[in-house]
């Protein structure tokens, strides 16, 4: 239950009398279990969009920096790829880039076909139109997160300051971990209205499950 506080490692060792390591072996179970609760295939209409995590610009201009931040290139951040549904859930995942031949499927996968897409005008998301969804268009570059039509992706926007207020809290993040940590926030994000209590009923049922599907394959 303390885990669903927002207590530390450190201290819910200190609280429960575990050794540390014991608890970071715990919590690295919890977070897995987490990774693996993800949402259904979204419908209805859906926000799609791409941050990067961590990393530093390096040797670049002001003008670079402007012109480069919003897909990150030229640094060492981590591209993640996110999917909201209006008034529901979210989904996210670190991905190797944020090209169409990554994006694209991920959408196919995740998204029901007829579904509305809300994107900004990244030349990856040309072509959504193409695979059997309603696209439209949010002229994210020019500051607007909204075309005043209802369409906007002011929700995962909102997600992402979450995220990232959470990952700046941890004080850093080895980068293989981040898949990880990326779940856990996913998950609390979408758990979001559910007590402390509720929270730690559900993941004890899904520790549950594990352990059973374990022991039926064994």
């Amino acid at each position: 239950m303390t885990f669903f506080k927002g207590f530390s490692s450190h201290d819910i060792a200190e609280e429960t009398g575990l050794e540390r390591k014991r608890v970071l072996r715990a919590l690295l179970v919890v977070r897995k279990v987490m990774a693996k609760d993800i949402p259904a295939v979204f419908s209805g209409t859906v926000e799609v969009d791409e941050t990067y995590l961590g990393g530093q610009w390096k040797n670049k201009r002001k003008s670079q920096r402007i012109g480069l931040a919003k897909r990150g290139r030229g640094t060492q951040k981590t591209p993640v790829f996110g999917i909201l549904c209006r008034r529901g859930k979210v989904w996210a995942e670190v991905v190797p880039d944020v090209e169409a031949k990554t994006l694209i499927p991920l959408i196919k996968q995740r998204v029901k076909r007829g579904s509305t897409v809300c994107s900004d005008t990244w030349k990856s998301y040309t072509g959504i139109a193409a695979k059997g969804y309603v696209h439209r268009l949010v002229e994210h570059g020019k500051g607007d997160y909204s075309d005043k039509k209802g369409n906007h992706i002011n929700g995962l926007e909102g997600f992402w300051g979450y995220l990232k207020r959470r990952l700046a809290a941890k004080g850093g993040i080895r980068k293989e971990r981040l898949p990880l940590y990326l779940a856990e926030y996913v998950w609390r994000y979408n758990h979001r209205k559910m007590s402390v209590l509720e929270k730690t009923d559900k993941m004890l049922m899904l520790l549950r499950s594990m352990l059973l599907s374990k022991n039926l394959v064994a």
